[in-house]
């Protein structure tokens, strides 16, 4: 019970980091619309600049021009003096007022230089944000899944247990009949090779469950939505059966593929199986029934049960974190929220429903893998 608190507990520390992780990330990017704006007030500095420098240019085009008069019409020169002096005295004021414009261009150069290196370490500090998000959620989804297989943990010790007990019965057979002096060689072979077959079930067993509680990698991969059902449910096989739970399948013999990572998807299907057992526990009838189907370029993956259905006004509710109607200490309410962020971050929907009969209808929609990429990886 410390454990599940102490969990929980992280659990609730992790949700907060996230909430001051995107109130922190609201702020950075008020802080970045503050300098753009600072940013295209310089940008039009810049432009009343440039065009100071053309009217300037013209002005000294024109002082020129005066200056070629004044030594072609040297003989009026008296005459002109107070029109020289005048002119002299604008070419002051104006190369004065250049002066003072040049000292307010390097002045706005070092200030963009400035917010220039501010919007570098802004944005260096919004990806690292952004990276230690990602880093919790991926810790949260392994949370989930440790949860999942501390669940599973019952109906693995039996599937486990079967094996096991052929292995010691065809062992036995073959201690006896050599004790017996028994010179049957084929016989002791025979159940031999039933030993090494059940050895090898128990591996295969023990195997999947290493690959389904190791941290799942970020990389996406063509991956096969039948074989990830049929993965999901080798695992909630035991589970499912010790309850009486019968399981319909309507898989698509299209064989349709998507691009994403097949252990979260594994996972996802497990927490609605999970969800699904729970829910026709009390039911007359005990009925899960899972379909998958391809449509507009779109995998259409449907799971319904015979349960009591969700109640009125929780279907908006029931994808919330830490939110569960299950009586207390039989769930922690995170099964759906992370099944939500998973298939999110797989570019697809999740929504459920009430059936015509009764039960809860959740349906997973995802977007089918183009044909360049759809060699699904080996199970």
């Amino acid at each position: 019970m410390n454990e599940r608190t102490r969990e929980a507990a992280e659990l609730d520390s992790g949700v907060e980091a996230q909430a001051r992780l995107r109130e922190q990330v609201r702020l950075l990017t008020v802080r970045l619309q503050k300098r753009d704006e600072q940013r295209r007030a310089m940008l039009h500095i810049m432009g009343d600049l440039n065009e100071f420098n053309k009217r300037l240019g013209n002005r000294r085009k024109a002082t020129l021009h005066i200056l070629g008069d004044y030594e072609q019409d040297r003989r009026r020169l008296r005459r002109q003096t107070e029109r020289l002096d005048n002119s002299r005295r604008a070419l002051l004021h104006i190369l004065q007022d250049s002066h003072t414009s040049n000292l307010r261009l390097e002045v706005s150069r070092k200030a963009m230089i400035h917010i220039m290196g501010d919007l570098r370490e802004t944005t260096a500090e919004i990806q690292r944000r952004e990276q230690e998000l990602r880093d919790k959620q991926e810790q949260l989804v392994q949370a989930g899944k440790l949860a999942t297989l501390g669940e599973l943990t019952t109906g693995i010790a039996h599937e486990l247990n079967n094996p096991l007990n052929n292995i010691g019965l065809f062992v036995g057979n073959a201690i006896d009949l050599v004790e017996l002096g028994v010179v049957d060689r084929g016989r002791i072979v025979r159940e031999l090779r039933n030993t090494m077959q059940q050895v090898g079930k128990a591996t295969e067993i023990i195997s999947h469950l290493r690959t389904f509680g190791r941290v799942a990698p970020v990389s996406r991969e063509a991956v096969s939505m039948n074989q990830v059902v049929e993965r999901a449910l080798s695992l909630m096989h035991e589970q499912l059966r010790l309850r009486e739970i019968e399981v319909e399948l309507d898989l698509s013999p299209a064989e349709p593929v998507v691009i994403g990572n097949s252990i979260q998807l594994e996972q996802v299907l497990i927490n609605l199986l999970t969800n699904a057992r729970d829910a026709v526990a009390e039911s007359p009838r005990k009925i899960v029934h899972i379909a998958c189907a391809v449509r507009e370029r779109v995998i259409h993956l449907t799971f319904s049960d015979t349960g009591p259905g969700i109640p009125e006004g929780l279907e908006q509710r029931i994808f919330d974190p830490f939110f569960t109607t299950k009586e207390v200490g039989r769930g922690t309410g995170l099964g759906l929220s992370i099944t939500y962020g998973i298939i999110k971050e797989h570019g697809g929907t999740i929504g459920v429903t009430n059936g015509p009969g009764g039960g809860a209808v959740f349906v997973i929609q995802l977007p089918l893998a183009s044909d360049e990429g759809r060699k699904p990886s080996p199970p």
